[in-house]
């Protein structure tokens, strides 16, 4: 799968091609998607994204839902185009993952607002909190979503500092979902290639 910088309609494989492709190479994608998810509890965790992983999702979703025609082809892309990084952030997806569905019921109940108490932490700049649900709003009065898109802004020093070794923590300050984790040297290495 090659980036290009953008992902259009012909910068994708078809649905033919695609499916030769996925069966040498989808090892490699979950391998991907795995170096950029990092945990923060058993159940909270962000999967960072990339043009990568986001054209691998795309192609997925196009394969699964069988979408062939143009039209079909520019909803996806534009659905998931926001979520590939553009330089100066990394975006990502966080996740609250509980397959009991009562207890989801209740943990959802009790995160309301956690998508913006969700930070990166460099060493020696503080911490970054999320930006989160650009696109539109995932919680009500009751309860918040599973899942929720979220940007972490770097000013040009951050970006710089991590470029140059900076340690970095995911982290999490959320009434109910209080934890810090430090970003892995593999996994931070693949988030710096993010940053232009």
């Amino acid at each position: 799968m090659r980036t290009t910088g953008y992902i259009t309609a012909d910068s994708l494989m078809t649905l033919e091609a695609y499916a030769k492709w996925r069966k040498e190479h989808q090892h490699e994608m979950r391998a991907l998607r795995q170096l950029r998810s990092v945990a923060l509890s058993e159940h909270v965790y962000v999967q960072f994204e990339s043009e990568a992983t986001i054209r691998y999702q795309i192609q997925e979703m196009l394969r699964t839902e069988k979408v062939f025609e143009e039209e079909g082809i520019a909803q996806e892309i534009e659905a998931y185009r926001p979520l590939v990084p553009t330089g100066t952030h990394w975006k990502g997806t966080l996740m609250l993952a509980y397959p009991n569905p009562q207890e989801r019921e209740a943990a959802l109940a009790k995160l309301i607002g956690v998508e913006d108490r969700v930070y990166v932490a460099l060493e020696g700049h503080g911490r970054v909190y999320a930006i989160a649900d650009e696109d539109l709003d995932r919680e009500n009065d009751t309860q918040t979503s599973a899942v929720h898109f979220v940007r972490f802004e770097l000013t040009p020093d951050m970006r710089a500092a991590v470029k140059s070794g900076a340690p970095v923590c995911l982290g999490c300050d959320h009434v109910h979902c209080t934890a810090q984790t430090a970003v892995a040297p593999n996994t931070l290495a693949s988030l710096v290639a993010d940053l232009h």
